[in-house]
Formats: C-alpha cells, structure tokens, sequence
C-alpha cells in the first residue's frame, strides 16, 4: 500500500489553521468575562443614575416648596455678626412685598366650619380648592365636609364645571339665619 503524503504547503496550511483556531478560543476566553462584566457594571451604573437622579429630583422639589413657603411668609434672613470694633446700627430688613392677610380659621368644631363655609359661598359659587385655600385645611376634608353639605341640601353642585362649583340654596340660607327676601308683587 502506497500513501501519498500531501505536499508540506498543504500540511502547514492546515497545521497555522489549527493553531490559528486555538488562539482564537483562548482570545475569546480571556475576553468573554471581560464583556460580562462590563455589561453587568453598565447596569449597576445605570441604576445608581437613575439613583441619584432620583434624589435630585426630590431635592428640586424640596427647593421649590421652601421658595414657594417663602413667597408666602417673609423668613428674615441671617445676619452676619459684625466685628466688635465697628459701632454700626444695624438697620431692620426692608421687606419689598405687602403681605395679603389670609382669612383661616383655626381650631374650631366642624359645625362653625360648615357655617363659616356656607357665609363663604353665600356671595359668590366657589370650588372645593378656592374653600380649601381659605380654610387651611386638607383636601380630604374639605371635600368630606362638602359632599355632606350636598347630600343635606345645604349646597348645589354645579356638575358642569371641572372642578365642581358650590354654591348655597334657601335651606343653607336658613341654616345661617339669612332670610331670602320673597320678591314684591
């Protein structure tokens, strides 16, 4: 039996071939858990993003409620001690605003609430939010206290606005002693 045996050109192509595939599985080994890794630390990243974007976010609104409750009430600012050598009168801040005085009612029963709300909406319809405002009290209460002022038929709901405008009928007129004149004939 005769074996040919191949030219050596052919031998070292399949022989850099095979030494070739080797090398590159070995490539791809070192490399894979470095690609894992990295998409594993891209989404640890992301999350503390999301993280602190989270905060800022909350930090931004903490910033306008401060801004907002000092619109409303002047909070003096600090004042820096002066050194003890200079005898300077310190002059009082200059507020630029006129404070509106709010109208709220404080720590009183639920029925001078109810009639302080039905004096309220006597001279004009208001929402929920316009009462609430005047009030100081919650949303929750506030509609509490008006939805049962509808059920008793203190008030009208004008159910064609959003949101809904109360105004006051004959009977929350007489429950505050406001007698409705009958018109001349």
């Amino acid at each position: 039996m005769l074996v040919d045996i191949p030219d050596v050109g052919v031998i070292l192509g399949i022989f850099a071939s095979f030494i070739g595939g080797l090398v590159a599985i070995t490539a791809y080994n070192k490399i894979k858990p470095r690609l894992t890794s990295d998409a594993k630390n891209a989404k640890i990243l992301t999350e503390r993003l999301q993280y602190y974007e989270n905060l800022l976010i909350d930090m931004k609104i903490r910033l306008d409620s401060v801004e907002m409750a000092q619109e409303t009430q002047e909070i003096p600012q600090a004042q820096i001690p002066k050194p003890k050598e200079q005898k300077v009168q310190q002059e009082p801040p200059v507020t630029t605003r006129e404070e509106k005085p709010r109208e709220r009612i404080q720590n009183m029963q639920f029925g001078n609430v109810t009639d302080h709300v039905l004096r309220l909406i006597t001279e004009k319809s208001m929402t929920s939010r316009d009462i609430q405002v005047t009030l100081g009290r919650t949303r929750e209460h506030t509609s509490r206290m008006l939805k049962k002022l509808f059920e008793e038929g203190l008030v009208e709901r004008d159910m064609t606005t959003k949101p809904f405008s109360y105004k006051i009928t004959d009977k929350g007129l007489t429950r505050i002693g406001i007698v409705k004149m009958a018109p001349a004939q």
